[in-house]
């Protein structure tokens, strides 16, 4: 049995890639233990996103192992698992998605390994290709590789990619994730010999000299072309990759280094692009989250690594995914017209039991934003009841649907957008504060936010009656558990206490505000109906001095701006305070971190109106 050539004790003393090279392959199995120990010791202090990256361990180890990526490219998709690669980069992950600490996905500022940032999924073959393009125009030889996971790979934006990179010269090194989707492969002796052939060496030499020959001789160049075509249609099972003008490598165990050694190697000598595909195990090293068939492991909070139970309980609150998940079953028990379409986030929402208890009305589209949401438009069209549950960074995606195959058409959808406002730990890819400005400038469509349980029942009911699209937003964060109770539905609630100066807001933290300042001499009034305005909020606005609008959850471009352009067109002439979270990219951090940061807090909010509503009865 061979013995572990690796001299490594803690995983602190990695500062670069450069010893894999010598390690044998039980130093590397070896290594991959202690990788692993440190990811999960370090998600189950700080959360992250947990099985993904164990799943690529391996595979990591190998790819840094193959290529020299201080020369050649190696870009991630998505970039959530990318922990193993920063480990290897030198980095310390301890303080892993913390603020000021290391990112949870590739960042360009951390290191020169890291060479793209992905905002969201399936855009790292584009970049792929870009970077193939100016390295062939300066006449560099280096490799560019990228590995996407099976799930990046069907969204629409990774097939126009697959599409166009054939039809080039500029070679492309494709490392497919495989852990959970079923991508058929060749298979069969004939089949495997043209595999090897593929990418030997004496068949590259071969088959250049070849068509240099043939080319001269037009006829029987065409003539072998319908040859070897008709052999590989009819002998050889052809896979979607090999019919798109991709050299494909697999299946590949994901977790064998010495497989993984002779694929890449076969990669790095094929002078076209190239797809590698490696089947891998999500969760690996940890069997709860190797278990785990719903993606429950995906993304974690602190954890206890013992029992896998979540550090953090609070037993009087729910989340706000969780109040919309019971608005959820509820409908669709009682309206066998109703469906719920969700983009690949049934987990993350907290539905994956609703897919189960409803799995013909409930449609998990994958990631797949643009066409959840025309297939949601469609169905409304035809005289379904239809919900989307959908993220706010996600639906930034399907805007051009939401304009021209929803709001144009007046098509009665109902938007459940989760995540609406600041997200906390993962930084500035996933906040959820611009999908309300985009909102607000687009016809036919409302607006609407609960600030308690009762209110997201009203609301939800409202939406449904709405012959128009509606976006219901709601935070990442916990509410308060009560038992709910019907109540009528209004676009806004003031608690008036006879003072001339007002702060208006949206949202739980609105409604937390109002009780905070409840001892200072202003009125408050919560918004729940944020587009269209009630005309009657407006003539209440006006009858204030002063004016305090407070928007916690999204940019001023959103329900701020247009209450000030609305008041000031019926001739407010008195001062107007917006406090609305900072139009840039905010970066991670806690969200009460982030609101802080923002001068949002609760505690910042109370000072702010002390000083600025000083007015009298």
């Amino acid at each position: 049995m061979e013995k572990s050539n690796l001299n490594i004790n803690d995983i602190k003393e990695i500062k670069s890639p450069d010893f894999l090279r010598a390690l044998n392959y039980a130093g590397l199995t070896d290594l991959s233990r202690l990788v692993r120990d440190n990811i999960i010791n370090v998600t189950s202090a700080r959360g992250g996103h947990l099985s993904s990256n164990l799943g690529v361990v391996d595979l990591t180890i190998a790819l840094h192992r193959n290529f020299d990526f201080k020369k050649d490219k190696l870009i991630f998709d998505v970039g959530h698992q990318a922990y193993t690669h920063k480990i290897l980069t030198g980095r310390d992950i301890s303080s892993l998605r913390q603020k000021g600490g290391v990112s949870g996905f590739v960042k360009t500022s951390e290191s020169p390994y890291d060479i793209f940032e992905a905002g969201h999924s399936s855009t790292s073959l584009s970049a792929a290709y870009a970077y193939a393009l100016d390295r062939d125009n300066k006449d560099q030889h280096y490799n560019v590789v990228t590995l996407i996971g099976d799930a990046s790979i069907a969204n629409g934006v990774a097939f126009e990619a697959l599409n166009h990179i054939p039809s080039s010269d500029h070679k492309v090194i494709i490392v497919l994730n495989d852990n959970e989707m079923a991508i058929s492969s060749s298979v069969g002796g004939l089949s495997n010999i043209f595999r090897n052939l593929q990418t030997s060496r004496s068949y590259i030499f071969v088959k250049k000299g070849f068509r240099k020959v043939l080319r001269l001789i037009k006829p029987l160049y065409r003539l072998a072309a319908k040859i070897k075509n008709w052999i590989k249609r009819h002998l050889i099972a052809i896979n979607l990759f090999d019919a798109m003008g991709f050299v494909y490598i697999g299946v590949v165990d994901g977790h064998d280094f010495k497989a993984m050694d002779r694929a890449f190697n076969k990669a790095k000598k094929t002078p076209s692009s190239v797809i590698i595909h490696v089947r891998t195990i999500k969760g690996k090293g940890y069997p709860l989250a190797e278990q785990d068939k719903d993606g429950y492991w995906h993304g974690v909070a602190p954890f206890n690594k013992e029992t896998g139970k979540p550090t953090a309980y609070h037993p009087d609150k729910i989340s706000w995914s969780n109040v919309y998940h019971d608005l959820l079953i509820n409908q669709l028990k009682n309206d066998k017209q109703f469906y719920l379409i969700c983009p690949g986030t049934l987990m993350g929402s907290n539905l994956e039991d609703v897919a189960k208890l409803y799995p013909d009305r409930v449609i998990d589209t994958g990631i797949a934003e643009e066409h959840a949401v025309i297939v949601a438009s469609n169905l409304a069209k035809l005289n379904y009841h239809v919900a989307v549950s959908i993220y706010s960074t996600f639906m930034q995606r399907a805007f051009d649907q939401i304009s021209h195959d929803v709001a144009r058409i007046h098509s009665p959808v109902v938007f459940l957008v989760d995540r609406s406002g600041l997200v906390g730990a993962d930084g500035e890819t996933h906040q959820g504060i611009y999908d309300e400005a985009f909102l607000m400038s687009t016809p036919n469509v409302n607006v609407m936010m609960a600030s308690q349980i009762n209110d997201a029942g009203a609301i939800f009911n409202q939406a449904l009656k709405n012959k128009e699209a509606t976006f219901i937003r709601y935070p990442r964060s916990l509410v308060r558990k009560i038992e709910p109770t019907n109540v009528k539905y209004k676009g806004y609630e003031v608690v008036k206490r006879g003072h001339k100066a007002c702060v208006i807001g949206v949202g739980p933290l609105m409604r937390e505000l109002s009780e905070a300042i409840k001892d200072l001499p202003v009125d408050s009034i919560v918004l729940f109906q944020l587009k269209p305005l009630e005309e009657s909020l407006i003539k209440q606005l006006l009858t204030y001095q002063k004016i305090v609008i407070y928007t916690p959850y999204e940019t001023s471009e959103g329900v701020g701006a247009t209450l000030i352009r609305e008041l000031t067109l019926r001739g407010f002439k008195h001062a107007i305070f917006l406090k609305a979270v900072p139009t840039t990219f905010i970066p991670q951090a806690s969200i009460t971190e982030q609101l802080a940061a923002s001068g949002l807090s609760i505690k910042q909010m109370k000072e702010y109106i002390k000083k600025n509503l000083c007015v009298t009865k």
